[in-house]
């Protein structure tokens, strides 16, 4: 049997673990002879520090989200910057990445989250590891903490950072797979709707960030859609809006099947959200209309940049009330024209297409991997 170990960061419910679960399970349906792992490496350090570390990121974006952003922006965004940040813990976090390495004695090691990648670029460049490493994006962009040297592979969200890397990455080791997205996503079951009002789904209020009950709040006077609010587990939010007991607005405790989620997507007219990389990519591959609503500061404002940019997504103004500007938008044939062009265009960028082709990848790099019966470390 041939193993894959796969590395995202922290246990928050996050688009690194995501789409970690997504390419596990379709290796487990595409490959036999495979088992796949998930390892967070702070848990693995120390479960009570991988705690205080979620707690003080989500209090610094919350309360004091522009220092986060500028920090984000700027501090990690070269190499060099990077390894300063890191220059205290580096050293004791890289051998704990030895140590999981050894104990796990993976064929394949795929990263999900930057740091486990920029510990791994360390490891490979000043030893030998013959672990075959793949960097899969979860984000529209990259930042300066993600490894290059030594990288196997590279799983890129879009055209525009194949040419930002271009200039420091073989051309050979990269591909535009988009941002992976569960297989049980990409079906397409469309039904004829029997329900006379066009549906939105609302996303965003797992984590109790952002502007989602203010916004629901000015809906409930709606006239022209009905709404689904995707609570997540955010039982405040969800008692919130299930006590004002309104038939146009109904909230949807957290949603575990992919089958239902799909069937949400299916239906749905539109979409409100936050330009977090993965709920993103779901609605472009289902070809729903992407409104945002608001973002958290880092990656969200920097996805943002890429998606207004490519006109992927409709921001939505703070004082023009929110359903006028959906109906607006929807209406308006010069924009969604515009805007299923966009689709068009970020679909065709796309090299590899489907899972089965992304593991067919995998296989052939295990295989290499197995032929050359090489240990961990040499």
């Amino acid at each position: 049997m041939k193993k894959i170990l796969f590395l995202p960061l922290l246990q928050l419910r996050s688009g690194h673990h995501q789409v970690a679960d997504a390419l596990m399970d379709s290796i487990q349906k595409y490959s036999n002879s495979t088992i796949c792992k998930k390892v967070d490496l702070v848990s693995y350090t120390n479960k009570t520090l991988e705690k205080l570390v979620t707690n003080c990121y989500l209090k610094w974006i919350r309360y004091a989200p522009e220092t986060y952003h500028h920090a984000y922006k700027n501090v990690f965004s070269t190499p060099a910057k990077t390894d300063y940040f890191f220059r205290w813990h580096q050293s004791f976090f890289m051998n704990k990445m030895r140590q999981l390495l050894t104990e796990e004695a993976p064929d394949m090691v795929v990263c999900t989250q930057s740091f486990p990648s920029y510990l791994l670029s360390k490891i490979k460049r000043i030893e030998r590891c013959n672990v075959p490493v793949i960097n899969v994006y979860t984000d529209f962009f990259v930042n300066g903490i993600w490894g290059k040297e030594g990288i196997d592979a590279h799983f890129l969200p879009c055209r525009e950072v194949k040419e930002t890397l271009s200039s420091s990455i073989p051309a050979h080791k990269m591909i535009v797979t988009g941002i992976p997205v569960h297989e049980e996503i990409l079906k397409s079951e469309k039904q004829e709707n029997a329900i006379k009002r066009p549906r939105i789904l609302i996303a965003g209020g797992n984590s109790g960030l952002g502007k989602i009950l203010t916004l629901v709040q000015e809906l409930s006077e709606s006239s022209h859609y009905d709404y689904l609010v995707l609570c997540g587990k955010n039982k405040p939010l969800y008692e919130e809006i299930h006590s004002w007991n309104n038939e146009r607005i109904q909230p949807l405790s957290y949603i575990s099947s992919r089958k239902a989620m799909n069937k949400l997507y299916e239906q749905a007219d539109a979409i409100i959200t936050k330009p977090g990389g993965v709920t993103v990519s779901e609605a472009l591959q289902k070809e729903v209309p992407i409104f945002i609503h608001s973002m958290l500061p880092g990656q969200e404002k920097i996805n943002m940049n890429y998606l207004k940019k490519h006109h992927l997504v409709f921001e939505l103004e703070e004082h023009t009330p929110l359903e006028q500007q959906l109906k607006n938008t929807l209406a308006d044939e010069i924009k969604m024209g515009r805007w299923k062009q966009s689709i068009t265009t970020y679909h065709e960028e796309i090299e590899l297409k489907s899972p089965k082709g992304v593991v067919e990848i995998f296989d052939r790099m295990l295989e290499k991997r197995i032929q050359r019966r090489e240990s961990i470390f040499s």
